[in-house]
């Protein structure tokens, strides 16, 4: 590491040469016991000092709970290369923290905007099989790490996203910024790959890499060495914020998971603790027997759908997100996860919120 110091309130931080942020209690006896590892992930053109802010304020309020390490692995024109070619590179920069770390036990994913996709596929490649004795032994306690799984080696806690295109970018008011018009969002396919490259042919579905299937719609299930799913569902909370309006880059939709005919009625009420937070909802793991979701009926492509129903497979805890009557509004994407505190620090009782919620 060659930049160290004091943030302030007895918040220590360390960057290293390649930009990589590490954030801990300056109290001794703190950072001792601190044995959960919080990895924030930065979204599309993003770097480490994105979760800057957030990365302080978990440290100020677990202190002997928490070490927040701020990936660098996948900063500015490297977050063009691919969801898995990211997710790759993140998986390998986990590990190397648990390693110098080795009094690490649990482990939590906060990710922002693509940073999300990113972190599920490193979760997918971190993903180690419950041991298959500690199974069959009666006598093993069932929460034992190596009776559930674990990711990379530790108990998953909590898996939050903000702001993530789960059911990807194409079509349907995705991408608010295209308004919704279908000549602009088919336009926007065709094209997105010349400014967005790999990673926006990720996001608009329309890599096919051998014949296969889009990623996205690869990440709904376990195969090969990717466990994708089963690491999503050895978390104890999975939680996805949502922009409701004002995100021009992410639509409420696919940010929050769920189809048209899901998006909830939110009321702007007068919420002191959490001013910008409108909704929020427990949503349980998806039921096969329920009844589905007719696409025509709810306008949305056969691919999204199986998305939606692929992710529902597990329980979410979904928080809505209005930034409406804030100066900032037109940033919301930032200000949802306080990119820049001087600027977007309308944020702040979000990451309260993810704070005040947080399993430790």
């Amino acid at each position: 590491m060659d930049k160290n110091g004091v943030v302030g309130n007895g918040v220590c931080s360390s960057e290293s040469v390649n930009g990589s942020r590490d954030v801990w209690s300056c109290k001794a006896s703190d950072s001792a016991s601190a044995d959960h590892l919080v990895v924030m992930v930065n979204g599309i053109l993003g770097s480490a000092t994105d979760w800057k802010f957030a990365a302080e304020q978990f440290v100020k309020v677990l202190p002997d709970k928490v070490f927040v390490h701020c990936s660098e692995r996948n900063v500015s024109m490297l977050t063009l290369d691919g969801v898995d070619v990211m997710g790759e590179r993140l998986a390998g920069e986990v590990l190397e923290v648990i390693e110098r770390k080795p009094n690490l036990k649990k482990i939590s994913f906060v990710a922002h905007s693509v940073g999300g996709l990113v972190a599920r596929y490193a979760i997918g490649k971190l993903y180690k099989p419950p041991n298959v004795k500690n199974l069959e032994d009666p006598s093993i306690n069932g929460r034992d790490k190596d009776s559930m799984g674990t990711i990379g080696g530790l108990e998953a806690m909590n898996f939050v996203t903000v702001a993530t295109p789960h059911l990807g970018s194409r079509g349907n008011k995705q991408v608010p910024f295209l308004f919704g018009v279908t000549a602009f969002e088919k336009a926007a396919s065709c094209v997105i790959h010349w400014i967005f490259r790999r990673t926006g042919r990720h996001l608009f579905l329309t890599d096919a890499d051998e014949g296969k299937p889009p990623l996205l719609k690869r990440m709904m299930e376990d195969h090969d060495d990717c466990y994708f799913m089963s690491a999503l569902r050895v978390f104890k909370r999975r939680v996805v914020y949502s922009n409701v309006g004002y995100d021009h880059i992410v639509g409420w939709r696919t940010s929050s998971i769920r189809r048209n005919v899901e998006l909830p009625k939110w009321e702007d009420i007068s919420n002191e603790q959490y001013p910008h937070i409108v909704y929020e909802e427990h949503c349980k793991a998806y039921d096969e027997q329920s009844e589905t979701t007719s696409v025509e009926d709810d306008g949305s492509d056969k691919l999204e759908e199986e998305l939606v129903t692929g992710l529902s497979r597990v329980s979410w805890e979904k928080v809505d997100v209005s930034f409406h009557s804030s100066r900032q509004r037109f940033a919301a994407h930032s200000v949802i996860q306080v990119k820049d505190e001087s600027a977007h620090i309308e944020g702040a009782d979000v990451i309260r919120h993810m704070i005040d919620h947080f399993l430790t």
